[in-house]
């Protein structure tokens, strides 16, 4: 997405809201054109919030620090997948250098979201132990359940733990249409080429419910399609096959 397309995403939500989310599945940092994209939310004095796997933190700190950036959540868990065992410790301390420089004025939340797989205990004691070590804290206090917010690491830092979810798949036999979700309740998506989707989960645009670069995001929001989703989530049941499948969303 261009600047010049983030401005008039920007022009058209600012009646809608104060906060921006810049991620839909994708790697905010990779963008070329960050330090415009963030002079751009912040002149429109949007909430930036900023969710990032943090292996670009050091490359993209002279402009997340210059910046005002309410929040960042760094995706921990992706590092198991994505950096060799033996870089695991210059990644974190990576990640810990970032949070102390940042967290004078921006939320830090550290998310290891992958609790539930068995497949992932040595490198969440591994995270575990780093971090206690860090911030001078025991390992009983951070193996505790989180919620919310998570556990207070420091001031303004914050350590998140949650299963892993499965992420909305049409074909799959996982289904439960007696859901709730804060999707167009409170939030939606917007991707790169304009397309308004129900959450940042539909990456692929499986749910889409029209482009912000020809229509206005209220007449969007009042389709039909829209309308009824919101009413589903609202009373608890599941218009869309997409959602049914979502490990995200509530199930009451």
């Amino acid at each position: 997405m261009s600047p010049e397309e983030f401005q008039i995403i920007v022009d058209k939500i600012r009646p809608f809201t104060n906060y921006i989310y810049l991620h839909v599945l994708g790697e905010p940092l990779l963008h070329p054109q960050l330090e415009e994209i963030l002079s751009i939310a912040e002149k429109a004095e949007l909430n930036i919030n900023i969710t990032t796997n943090g292996g670009l933190l050091g490359k993209q700190k002279k402009a997340l620090l210059q910046h005002n950036v309410r929040q960042i959540n760094i995706s921990l868990h992706d590092a198991e997948e994505n950096i060799k065992p033996d870089k695991w410790d210059d990644y974190l301390y990576s990640i810990f250098d970032f949070s102390t420089l940042a967290a004078a004025k921006t939320y830090i939340s550290l998310r290891l979201w992958n609790s539930t797989n068995e497949s992932s205990k040595d490198f969440n004691s591994f995270c575990l132990s780093k971090i206690a070590s860090k911030f001078d804290l025991s390992l009983d206090y951070l193996s505790d359940k989180t919620s919310g917010n998570g556990i207070k690491l420091s001031d303004h830092i914050f350590f998140q733990r949650a299963p892993r979810f499965d992420w909305p798949d049409e074909n799959s036999t996982i289904i439960h249409n007696k859901k709730t979700c804060y999707a167009l309740r409170d939030h939606i998506a917007i991707l790169s080429n304009g397309k308004v989707v129900p959450c940042c989960l539909d990456a692929d645009a499986n749910i889409e419910l029209g482009n912000i670069f020809n229509e206005d995001l209220s007449a969007i929001l009042d389709k039909e399609r829209a309308r009824v989703m919101k009413k589903g989530f609202v009373e608890k049941k599941i218009v869309e096959k997409l959602c049914a499948s979502c490990g995200f969303s509530k199930i009451v």
